[in-house]
């Protein structure tokens, strides 16, 4: 039996994602908006805009920054529970792909994201999540960046996330390290 088939799809896979990657590098060389560098991530990720957050570190809390929709929600506490909290703090990376098992706050899933997309994803609950600090070079953690998969269970939110997603996430992190909007301060 070939597989040889298959591993030519996974190949194409990861050339896509290295040159997409290479436009969001090249998009850190401008100045690029949150909005545009979040896009081209989902599109890395294979996930729906609303499928991705960015959060910011701000006197001693992270706040959003995309979608754009929850930046007046408040902010997070970095000594607080939220997962995105506990990434900051711990400067550890998460994946999970059985979420709505672990304790979170869900308030920001209810959030009516505008988008042309299909409006049902929205307010979708969130099955599958990575969340991934986001440090400056000198190791100071300055975000999180989180792309999840939602649905109303697991079984249709997508494919899993693997070890492989978390790198990508991981190396699309470090180059948003380095977009203006991600300083403290800076506009959004």
């Amino acid at each position: 039996m070939s597989f040889g088939g298959n591993q030519g799809n996974q190949g194409a896979a990861v050339k896509a994602a290295k040159a997409e990657m290479a436009e969001l590098k090249r998009m850190a060389s401008g100045t690029p908006s949150s909005e545009s560098a979040c896009l081209k991530l989902a599109q890395i990720m294979h996930v729906h805009r609303g499928e991705i957050a960015l959060l910011r570190v701000e006197k001693g809390s992270l706040r959003f920054i995309y979608p754009v929709e929850l930046r007046s929600a408040g902010v997070l506490p970095l000594s607080g529970s939220a997962v995105a909290a506990r990434t900051a703090a711990t400067r550890t990376s998460l994946l999970s792909n059985s979420f709505t098992r672990v304790r979170h706050v869900s308030l920001f899933e209810t959030v009516k994201l505008t988008s042309d997309e299909d409006q049902s994803m929205e307010q979708m609950p969130i099955q599958k999540i990575m969340s991934v600090p986001i440090a400056h070079a000198g190791g100071g953690v300055i975000g999180v960046v989180q792309v999840s998969r939602k649905g109303l269970d697991a079984s249709v939110a997508g494919p899993d996330f693997s070890n492989d997603d978390l790198k990508l996430l991981e190396n699309a992190a470090e180059v948003l390290s380095l977009m203006p909007f991600m300083q403290e301060g800076t506009e959004m």
